[in-house]
């Protein structure tokens, strides 16, 4: 039986250096990378809020301006709404992409598998670049545009919203295959058959039991795909030309350009603040662990 001393250093109460006696030594293989981390990621993360609020003059000026001029305002909404299509879009199509995955088997899985992860493995320049060729007005998909009869001069397809977005969806499907073929991976096939030999059609059993189960992957590609989203740079700087300016580039130009640190760090706070909120929204509702299967 330990000693009513013993009891009581293992309390609440007991010393520092005695709690940190009884951890489990584990923990110290961890300790550097937790110094690294604070020193590498939040030491730098405060420095930002501090600066924020403290230049050119101490005060929430650059977060008032955030709230009342247009400008900012403006790019804020083009941020909001260039992510959201983007979303749908990438939802929609990455779907349709997670669910032939899951239910193919053996080559034709691995070859759909690798041509998703592929576009992973090339920088976001290059696509960028690559979809600035294809799409410009003298580029491959206008000339066969007008080839075809469909269309008698060329499209603007570029320089634009419409050319920040399909840039934005082609590197986002990915994150957006991922988390829904996980969610569907892990489906007991059992309750579609039950469904099927109740009477249900497959139209019945795929938005009846098959798409309400997968729910949790979709949320969870939602929320990676748009957070991915609110902080893009190169695509909407390359397709978009100048003439669309997003959060991230709006960051950089105050930094780099103008020169207003402080309103530049508020404006990355806010960036951070909106990815916070959004990943907190996931674990509180379908939690991050089923979200991603």
């Amino acid at each position: 039986m330990p000693s009513p001393a013993d009891q009581t250093a293992s309390g609440s109460g007991a010393p520092l250096a005695h709690r940190l006696g009884r951890l489990d030594p584990y923990w110290w293989l961890v300790a550097p990378l937790l110094i690294v981390t604070i020193g590498l990621f939040l030491v730098p993360l405060f420095n930002i809020l501090l600066l924020s609020v403290t230049d050119p003059e101490p005060g929430l000026q650059n977060y008032e301006r955030l709230a009342t001029a247009s400008a900012p305002m403006r790019v804020f909404m083009t941020t909001l709404r260039i992510c959201a299509v983007t979303t749908v879009i990438a939802i929609v199509l990455g779907y349709c992409v997670a669910y032939a995955m899951a239910h193919l088997e053996g080559l034709h899985q691995r070859l759909l598998l690798v041509a998703v992860l592929i576009p992973l493995w090339v920088s976001v320049l290059v696509r960028a670049f690559s979809w600035l060729v294809l799409l410009r007005d003298q580029g491959p998909v206008n000339d066969w545009l007008i080839g075809a009869g469909l269309i008698d001069e060329p499209l603007k397809l570029v320089r634009n919203e419409l050319g920040v977005v399909i840039g934005m969806v082609h590197y986002l499907i990915p994150y957006a295959v991922l988390p829904i073929y996980a969610v569907m991976r892990g489906l007991d096939n059992r309750l579609l058959f039950a469904s099927r030999s109740l009477g249900a059609s497959p139209a019945t059993t795929f938005f009846r039991v098959y798409l309400p189960l997968t729910l949790p992957g979709v949320f969870a590609a939602m929320v990676i795909v748009f957070v991915f989203g609110l902080g893009f740079y190169v695509t909407p700087a390359v397709l978009g030309g100048g003439r669309v300016v997003m959060l991230a580039e709006s960051v950089s130009v105050a930094i780099l350009q103008t020169v207003r640190w402080g309103y530049g760090a508020a404006q990355s706070v806010v960036l951070l603040v909106l990815t916070l909120i959004l990943i907190g929204i996931m674990g509180r509702t379908v939690g991050l662990k089923r979200g991603f299967g």
